[in-house]
C-alpha cells in the first residue's frame, strides 16, 4: 500500500511533468481540503475553549457523533450549521479566500484567535510543502484522529 507522503509526492511529480489532473478529481480535492479545514477550526477552536465534544453538540443542537465527523474533516457544514457553531462556541466565523487558498478560523469575539490554536497555512497551502514536510502532517492528523475519535 502507498503511504498519503509518497501518493502526494507521485501527484506533484506528475503537474511537474505537465500531467494534467480531471477537473473533477481537482474540484474533490479541493473539497476535501476545505472540509479538513473547517473541521480543524472547529477542533482548534473547541479545545481552546476546553469544552468537550458532547458539549458542544448540546450547545449547537447537534449530536456528539455529528460533532466528531465534522472535525475529522468527512462533512462540509452548511453556513447556517456554520453560524450555529459559531454562537455556540462564542466565536466569530472568518472565511479567507486568496488565490486557490481557503483559510478558516474561528476567533474570540474581540477578532483575536485563542492560544493553541493552529496558525499554519490551510491544507491547500501545504500541498506544495516538501515531502518531509507531508509526513509531518500526516503525522499530526493521526495524533489528531486519536485525540478526538
Amino acid at each position: 500500500m502507498v503511504s498519503h507522503a509518497r501518493w502526494k509526492l507521485a501527484r506533484d511529480e506528475k503537474v511537474a511533468q505537465g500531467i494534467a489532473e480531471d477537473p473533477e478529481v481537482e474540484r474533490r480535492r479541493e473539497e476535501i481540503s476545505l472540509a479538513f479545514d473547517l473541521g480543524q477550526a472547529v477542533y482548534d477552536r473547541r479545545t481552546a475553549l476546553g469544552i468537550s465534544q458532547t458539549e458542544l453538540a448540546r450547545r449547537a443542537g447537534m449530536t456528539q457523533p455529528q460533532v466528531s465527523k465534522l472535525e475529522l474533516g468527512g462533512t462540509v457544514p452548511t453556513v447556517p450549521l456554520l453560524a450555529r457553531l459559531a454562537r455556540a462556541m462564542q466565536a466569530m466565523f472568518r472565511m479567507e479566500l486568496f488565490e486557490s487558498s481557503i483559510r478558516v478560523t474561528f476567533t474570540d469575539l474581540d477578532g483575536t484567535t485563542p492560544e493553541g490554536a493552529r496558525t499554519e497555512p490551510p491544507a491547500a497551502e501545504r500541498a506544495s510543502a516538501s515531502a518531509a514536510e507531508a509526513e509531518a502532517d500526516a503525522d499530526a492528523g493521526t495524533e489528531r484522529t486519536a485525540a478526538t475519535g
